[in-house]
């Protein structure tokens, strides 16, 4: 494939404060610690080294894959070097979604892998491991259960309990024969269909199913699969769950900062509450909230602890405690060697509302990456890109700006009246003065004939060019049409495509390129063709 790079900014498509943390913006600096280039890596290896947990971190992820690492020895590899101190990784985190969701999902797994070979030619003395987090004690299955698949929705439907990553996968057959009648018939196809099969039709849980299957498409390049949904795990964190709840640390370090950022002209993504944990059991997984009295009740399920009771049942029991969106960050630097974190720019956003929290357990805040952001088109579209005479960084414009554009620049004939205006703008203030002479209330009458003029002269404009569109309408439609194949919905093709389509094209070889192609420390939009 062929690769082009653009800025973020130009593509219309990311928030205010993604544009300011990759412009690095003074303002912002206070929410993160170090930058994300080679310097602040060299900075975060100094801050990361003394990571404890190494030993329990390899047994735990050997555990994990059990017999899945006997196929895939670039990932066992990786697993054994977490054991020594010279080595760290970069993580990447997202919800189980079936099939892998959206695009956007291998973009973040990529990033990761990327980021690991380009930390390993800078900083040849370590070794980096690219992870992916699957965050599998998240419940809002409506959110993962269904996939788009050349425009046709997928979808498992189910009711979900607790998280989702203890869900069975033993009725999503239907679904995956869906999924699997969407790719034709080709090599590649039937390689897709074998993939899926594997990993979601043995009845185990969606992790496993999601570990199976991000494992086929990603063991050669070593990535590392962890399920944090673990006691031994939770073990190490038993302490700060019990800060969060009891003391209720979390919510006004994460309040604070959330004020400051707003105050300094940003917005916020997440909000923090006085009890960051839900108890977690394979039935529900539910808000802990404290009562009137002091106790600490389970939401919806009549279940109240004691102060006393809540400290023993959390380091008794740590894995019934599932942290929400603002203390899953905390838990994940806590168990890995980490040293920076992938996400898209709503994750980026949440990521700088924590730091402060971060610095009152004394663990050290990871770089923040946005991931890699692309679109993948082929040569013919790319070929109607040019022969429209736009770019790709013109084609990101709405489609009327496009259409506007292009007749303007294809039509032999002016169509703005700006000359003509500026004549009869001339001519009005002759008017306008020997009116004044006349009677010098006679002002503003002359203004509102001017104005009514002004108006009917941008009136004539529109149709002068929605005429000269009618003699052009066949490149017209052809811009309808591109945008719609490069916009789906009228947003960034990641966002909503599975990418089922591409791997039908591709095949391996789509992640070969991508992984090529993606630069992470260069803060590009990345255009493959």
């Amino acid at each position: 494939m062929k690769a082009t790079y653009i800025d973020y900014s130009d593509t219309n498509s990311f928030s205010k404060t993604l544009i300011a943390y990759l412009n690095n913006d003074a303002a912002l600096a206070p929410f993160y610690g170090n930058r994300p280039d080679l310097a602040g890596f060299k900075d975060q290896l100094e801050q990361k080294k003394n990571f404890a947990h190494r030993e329990l971190l390899s047994k735990a992820l050997t555990d994990q894959y059990g017999d899945l690492l006997s196929s895939s020895p670039e990932v066992a590899q990786n697993i054994l070097r977490l054991k020594d101190a010279n080595t760290f990784t970069v993580t990447t985190g997202h919800q189980l979604n079936i099939f892998t969701g959206p695009l956007y999902f291998i973009f973040k797994i990529v990033t990761a892998i990327k980021l690991a070979k380009d930390l390993k030619e800078a900083y040849p003395e370590h070794e980096f491991v690219p992870v992916y987090w699957m965050a599998t004690e998240d419940h809002d299955f409506a959110e993962i259960n269904h996939t788009r698949v050349f425009g046709k929705k997928i979808a498992w439907d189910i009711d979900a309990l607790a998280a989702t990553g203890r869900m069975n996968t033993e009725s999503i057959g239907e679904t995956v024969r869906q999924y699997a009648n969407t790719f034709g018939l080709s090599e590649n196809a039937t390689k897709l269909t074998e993939l899926v099969e594997e990993a979601y039709l043995q009845g185990s849980s969606l992790a496993d199913a999601t570990r199976t299957f991000v494992n086929s498409l990603f063991r050669e390049y070593g990535l590392v699969i962890i399920d944090a949904d673990r006691k031994e795990f939770k073990k190490l964190f038993a302490a700060t769950i019990e800060q969060d709840i009891v003391k209720e640390k979390s919510f006004h370090a994460i309040e604070k900062t959330s004020t400051a950022l707003m105050d300094a002209g940003f917005s916020t993504q997440v909000h923090a509450r006085e009890i960051n944990f839900f108890y977690l059991t394979d039935e529900y997984r539910e808000r802990i909230v404290r009562t009137d009295d002091g106790r600490f009740e389970v939401l919806h399920q009549d279940l109240f602890f004691t102060e006393e009771e809540l400290k023993k049942e959390i380091h008794a029991h740590p894995e019934r405690f599932s942290p929400n969106v603002v203390m899953r960050p905390l838990y994940q630097e806590i168990i890995l060697p980490n040293l920076a974190y992938i996400g898209g720019g709503a994750e980026i956003v949440y990521w700088l509302q924590l730091k402060a929290n971060f610095e009152q357990y004394k663990v050290p805040f990871p770089i923040l990456i946005p991931r890699n952001s692309a679109l993948i088109t082929d040569d013919q579209t790319a070929g109607k890109i040019f022969r429209l005479d736009f770019t790709f960084k013109s084609i990101f414009r709405s489609s009327e700006t496009l259409k506007k554009d292009y007749v303007k620049r294809i039509t032999k004939h002016r169509l703005n009246l700006t000359d003509e205006w500026m004549e009869f703008n001339a001519i009005f203030g002759k008017i306008k003065l020997r009116a004044h002479k006349i009677d010098p209330s006679l002002g503003p009458s002359t203004d509102a004939v001017k104005a009514r003029l002004k108006k009917a002269v941008n009136s004539l404009e529109k149709k002068l060019l929605k005429a000269e569109k009618r003699n052009h309408q066949d490149a017209l439609i052809q811009i309808d049409r591109l945008k719609d194949r490069l916009f789906p919905n009228g947003g960034l093709q990641e966002r909503t495509e599975n990418f089922a389509e591409l791997y039908l094209k591709h095949g391996d070889e789509l992640v070969r390129e991508l992984v090529k192609s993606f630069k992470p420390l260069d803060f590009k939009f990345t255009i493959l063709y």
